[in-house]
């Protein structure tokens, strides 16, 4: 593997150095991660993301203690002199070729657990009140300043009848001021308070973190297609019975029995992973080409101008399954230096496609009239 060179991302250390000293460990405050950094988005282009149908956007509102929450999308939004709202934009990289440019700056962490970038637009004293995160962020400052107050308490319980999840007994540890381009990395589950000071925009980058009980529902959902049980219920030598309404333990035995013959592989892990990992958000949808290219003219077009994915669709790959968006393809040897490639680099150059296998042609044609792939 190539060594990874130091990041002014991370205050100078290398990927590597972050991870073992900081990731899930403690806080870590970045001075000008990103120096000269502006808004990608202006107010004015936020407040027309919001207002989208497929946007997902919140307004969060504080007054005298008492919090307001509306879900998108907004139509009007208070005015900008109005003190103590905020508005929470999600996965603005999948509505933003330069947001999304942005979250790939952080892919030196697996695109598994890489998740969105949230754009924050909060008045003067806006805030969405002290709460902690059940994954991992970076929260790099845009625009204007805002208050960070943080803490490694472990009481963690909420004031009841809220809208927002907000820690009834927050006790601030450490406080900073950060200006543009500055970035404070946090870890699950450290309580965290941000006030913004005047107008400000501060840029989150989470973190898939699945809770178990949601892996397993979903693992045994994947399962119930592949699971093969031959055989039917029977008891030959059932016995008389005084207590018709009670459940035989005969039964139960035969039926604890046949259930201990279903089994998973890690090759079913590793499918059912891929393919959950991989399914984009239920708000996102695919523009497929108005009118598509028959595969021969796709072949030409990809040799002359090469293919990348667009930021909605979500690509990865173990051993020789490859995922994309859902759904899970079997390479084949020949196979994977063009789709893995393609995968990590989210891109294939015109000269890498002179010469693509059959298979591979097909699927790639596949994807590109779903609208997963994109020429040039």
């Amino acid at each position: 593997m190539a060594r990874m060179k130091k990041l002014p991302l991370l205050g100078g250390m290398t990927p590597a150095m972050f991870l073992r000293d900081y990731w899930q460990k403690k806080p870590l405050l970045v001075r000008q991660a990103i120096p000269g950094f502006a808004p990608i988005l202006s107010a004015d282009a936020l407040f027309s993301l919001a207002a989208q149908e497929e946007v997902e956007a919140r307004l969060i509102r504080c007054h005298r203690r008492r919090w307001e929450l509306q879900h998108g999308p907004f139509d009007r939004l208070p005015a900008p002199t109005e003190k103590n709202w905020t508005l929470l934009v999600q996965s603005a990289n999948l509505h933003d070729d330069e947001a999304d440019r942005l979250l790939q700056q952080f892919r030196f962490l697996p695109d598994s657990r890489l998740d969105d970038l949230m754009i924050s637009y909060a008045t003067d004293g806006g805030g969405v009140g002290p709460h902690v995160d059940s994954y991992d962020v970076f929260l790099l400052q845009a625009q204007g300043q805002r208050r960070w107050r943080i803490s490694a308490q472990t009481d963690l319980s909420l004031v009841d009848g809220l809208p927002l999840k907000i820690l009834r007994n927050f006790q601030a540890e450490t406080e900073y001021v950060l200006e543009a381009g500055d970035m404070l990395y946090l870890p699950p589950h450290y309580a965290h308070e941000g006030v913004a000071i005047g107008t400000c925009q501060t840029y989150s980058i989470g973190f898939r973190a699945p809770a178990y009980q949601e892996l397993g529902e979903a693992f045994l959902q994947f399962m119930a297609d592949a699971i093969d049980l031959p055989g039917r219920y029977a008891d030959p030598d059932l016995k008389p019975t005084t207590h018709p309404a009670m459940i035989d333990a005969g039964m139960l035995d035969r039926v604890e029995e046949a259930l201990q013959n279903v089994r998973f592989t890690r090759d079913d892990v590793t499918l059912f992973m891929g393919e959950y990992l991989s399914e984009p958000k239920a708000s996102v949808t695919f523009a497929p080409p108005a009118r598509p290219l028959a595969p021969a003219r796709f072949a030409q077009a990809a040799a002359k101008r090469g293919l990348r994915l667009p930021a909605r669709t979500r690509m990865l790959y173990r051993g020789q399954h490859v995922f994309i968006n859902g759904e899970s393809f079997r390479m084949q040897a020949a196979d994977r230096p063009l789709l893995t490639a393609l995968a990590n680099a989210r891109r294939v150059e015109a000269g890498d496609l002179a010469d693509v296998p059959s298979d591979v042609a097909e699927a790639l044609h596949l994807w590109y009239a779903d609208g997963w792939l994109l020429l040039g």
